[in-house]
């Protein structure tokens, strides 16, 4: 394959080479399936390094041009067919503020359902958000590349994480543009360690704290642990209802600001940039801290906005993320961005409470990182889940009755259902267990548990499971509406009919 380099152009050429081998596909030249030429042979014939070849690989694959088959090479894919038309969403629900007396922690509870839920076969479960375990041949392989400096885990770690992950980390959040230092990232046992911490250094009991309504139930349940008086402001379509934010600024003076600005756990929601810059402007004005928490950020199927942290000129944001969404969860490795003279008082605390995030761990995702295998995998799950996505929604059309509507996120990993009002969500959730389907239930990320009756679905599953769960939700669904007193003895032999 003859590539021409201009090797004077401004141009990098890794992306020569992509737009080169791009042209050969979109006129034909390439057919389907074809095998391109190793990476060796084609640094040879351009005469370039490897690893600049590898570059225009990865590009080519994480745009779903090209696929690797481990052991053999990059080969072309076959086009795309034209891809299904999905309802879009008609999520627009009433809600009021929410001002809770005392906390309830679901999250405990729901963890647990689900860890007996994979204990036991056959279940379909709906309620957690990690990925389907594929790809595990290239975690193998990289591992073991990884275990190479084995030896190094048994020297002392850095509290604050290993250097070198840092530095990857720190390219990858460029990309999502956000240009932060090694210097101000701390890596942290999964995001939920992140929050956990931050929570203890900032909440103390009876400070008030502003979260979106619905939200993350296990920061909920942090909080509801460290005893603060939680405000849950209504989400929109359009994210946190800004309007009622400055008014509870006005009158609580909260400690922080909790919110999740792309792919909003669990309604799906990414906010646009100006509702990012109006949000960070009065929470600047109120002299209140910003936890941002994206960690469905790299599983977006569009190029989302900066996050918010990008736009803070006064350190008053603090951004977390994790690979737990996007490698695997057993891995524990999150991290977050700190810039400002807290940062050195959260890595004592990282340092009192674990030493340091798993040495192992981290030599496995800087592996991952630093051989381009990563965005690899995002290319591969952000496609896989458009499809199971929009599989999930035919289904919901399909089964669920037409009261039912939903959010259609452009990414992560979960649908959210708005109910009807006369449903019996505690119902609903219990024979769905019955009949071994485990769902989110939507309580749960309502501070005590005071919201509309929803329910947060995992989109990622295989087609199957989705369909024969969906279907199931469906007809106990179906049968609660047609009941004229839902949640009484009157209809119980109905639902035992299900």
């Amino acid at each position: 394959m003859k590539i021409p380099l201009n090797r004077q152009a401004k141009q990098p050429i890794y992306l020569q080479i992509r737009d080169r081998i791009n042209h050969l596909i979109q006129t034909g030249h390439l057919a389907p399936n074809t095998q391109l030429p190793s990476i060796r042979t084609l640094a040879q014939t351009t005469q370039v390094n490897k690893l600049t070849v590898l570059e225009a690989y990865s590009r080519l694959e994480a745009d779903g041009l090209v696929r690797v088959k481990q052991g053999a090479g990059f080969f072309i894919n076959a086009p795309q067919p034209p891809a299904t038309a999905v309802p879009t969403a008609t999520f627009n629900p009433a809600q009021k503020v929410i001002l809770p007396t005392q906390g309830i922690n679901a999250f405990p509870d729901i963890y647990a359902a689900s860890l007996h839920s994979h204990a036991r076969p056959g279940y379909i479960d709906f309620g957690l958000g990690f990925p389907q375990p594929t790809g595990l041949e290239d975690f193998q392989r990289l591992a073991r590349r990884a275990m190479k400096e084995s030896h190094t885990f048994f020297h002392p770690g850095d509290p604050q994480g290993d250097v070198e992950l840092r530095k990857q980390i720190s390219l990858i959040l460029i990309q999502q543009g956000l240009e932060v230092s090694p210097e101000s990232l701390i890596v942290t046992s999964g995001s939920m360690q992140a929050l956990s911490l931050l929570a203890h250094h900032f909440v103390a009991p009876g400070d008030c704290v502003i979260i979106e309504a619905p939200t993350y139930h296990g920061f909920l349940s942090i909080l509801q642990q460290r005893g603060a008086k939680i405000v849950g402001i209504p989400m929109t379509p359009q994210g946190m209802n800004l309007a009622l934010l400055e008014q509870y600024l006005q009158s609580h003076c909260p400690k922080l600001i909790y919110t999740i600005s792309t792919l909003h756990n669990p309604t799906g929601i990414t906010t646009s940039v100006e509702h990012r810059k109006k949000l960070l402007a009065l929470a600047q004005r109120h002299h209140c801290l910003v936890i941002e928490d994206n960690a469905y950020e790299p599983l977006s199927f569009e190029i989302t906005p900066p996050p918010i942290k990008a736009f803070d000129a006064a350190d008053s944001v603090i951004y977390v993320g994790t690979f737990s969404k996007t490698l695997m969860p057993g891995l524990r490795v999150g991290y977050m961005a700190i810039t400002g003279a807290q940062r050195e008082a959260l890595i004592e605390q990282k340092l009192l409470h674990d030493f340091h995030s798993s040495a192992a761990s981290q030599a496995i995702v800087k592996e991952y990182l630093a051989s381009g295998h990563y965005r690899r995998r995002l290319s591969h799950l952000r496609g896989l889940h458009r499809t199971h996505r929009d599989y999930m929604v035919q289904a919901l059309v399909k089964y669920f009755p037409p009261s039912v509507t939903w959010t259609v996120p452009n990414g992560g990993t979960f649908l959210w259902i708005q109910l009807p009002d006369s449903v019996s969500l505690q119902a609903l959730c219990h024979l769905a267990a019955e009949k071994k389907v485990l769902v989110g239930s939507g309580a749960a990320f309502f501070p005590t548990r005071a919201g509309y009756p929803a329910l947060r679905l995992n989109f990622s599953l295989p087609p199957e499971a989705t369909d024969r769960g969906i279907q199931i939700l469906g007809n106990i669904l179906k049968a609660q509406l047609s009941c004229p007193v839902s949640g009484q003895d009157n209809c119980a032999s109905l639902w035992a009919s299900l």
